[in-house]
């Protein structure tokens, strides 16, 4: 089951993210995957079985919804064949966007109420004809788990970049500005990852291309104010589900109490 796959109560991880970007217009969408993701393909396609079974059964609430998850998009898929990295996974699209700017949302992050961070990152890019990316503050002894920023205030809500340090220890770290997952590219960011060197474990990291980029264009931010939640991890996955759920109003009241109860019956609580 890849992790975008994953979830959130009853609707997975990948679909928060797609129903943002259409919601502000992006019409053409690149998913990069691998010979583990074929479920990211199935799920915005349809599933003529299930939507007959569905009608059979006068169960229109979620045939509804199947439908609906299936018309949301006309796709493009790209795989990449080897895992070597962010980098890697974005030139694999190339070929799809050509000479286009474009947006990368890694498939792991859920943003609240995404479409209005989105909409300031697609301003930002239309203002300035440069690539965007969106920060976020997180504690300085978690700055090692990021991509960094060093930045220079332009007004109250934009910022240049002037340098990019990939995961850092907190001494050596510019700010604790992370990199949320969320970028606008020119489409220079094509050649600078293709004469990228590879890092760690052999990967090419985007933040390596991005600080190329920076030698011959400007990078813009700003900062996300509503929260992030990275599934990416067990713990972040948990959190986040556990955060979804109690904002639904027809399971929340029984949630909490289970969680009260289960709390106060712990031995270690």
């Amino acid at each position: 089951m890849p992790k975008e796959m994953l979830p959130i109560i009853d609707k997975p991880i990948i679909q928060f993210i797609v129903e943002a970007l259409i919601n502000v217009g992006i019409e053409n969408l690149v998913f990069v995957t691998g010979r583990h993701k074929k479920a990211i393909e199935n799920h915005f396609d349809h599933n003529v079985e299930l939507e007959e079974h569905l009608k059979k059964v006068g169960k229109e609430k979620l045939l509804k919804e199947v439908v609906y998850i299936a018309n949301m998009i006309n796709p493009i898929y790209v795989r990449q064949k080897e895992q070597l990295g962010l980098g890697h996974a974005v030139l694999m699209a190339e070929p799809a966007v050509s000479k286009e700017p474009f947006i990368v949302a890694l498939g792991d992050i859920i943003i609240d109420n995404e479409e209005e961070e989105l909409k300031k990152m697609l301003k930002l890019f239309k203002k300035f004809g440069n690539s965007v990316v969106a920060l976020m503050e997180v504690p300085w002894e978690e700055v090692s788990n990021y991509g960094i920023a060093k930045i220079r205030e332009l007004d109250e809500e934009t910022y240049i970049i002037e340098d990019l340090v990939e995961k850092p220890s907190p001494e050596d770290a510019p700010s604790n500005l992370a990199i949320v997952g969320r970028y606008a590219f020119t489409p220079t960011i094509f050649e600078k990852l293709k004469i990228t060197k590879p890092g760690k474990g052999g990967e090419i990291q985007l933040t390596d291309a991005m600080k190329m980029l920076l030698e011959e264009e400007a990078i813009y931010a700003y900062k996300v104010k509503n929260a992030v939640y990275d599934t990416g991890t067990p713990l972040g996955y948990l959190k986040t589900v556990i955060t979804f759920a109690l904002r639904r109003e027809d399971i929340n009241g029984e949630l909490k109490e289970f969680i009260e109860n289960l709390l106060a019956s712990s031995p270690h609580s």
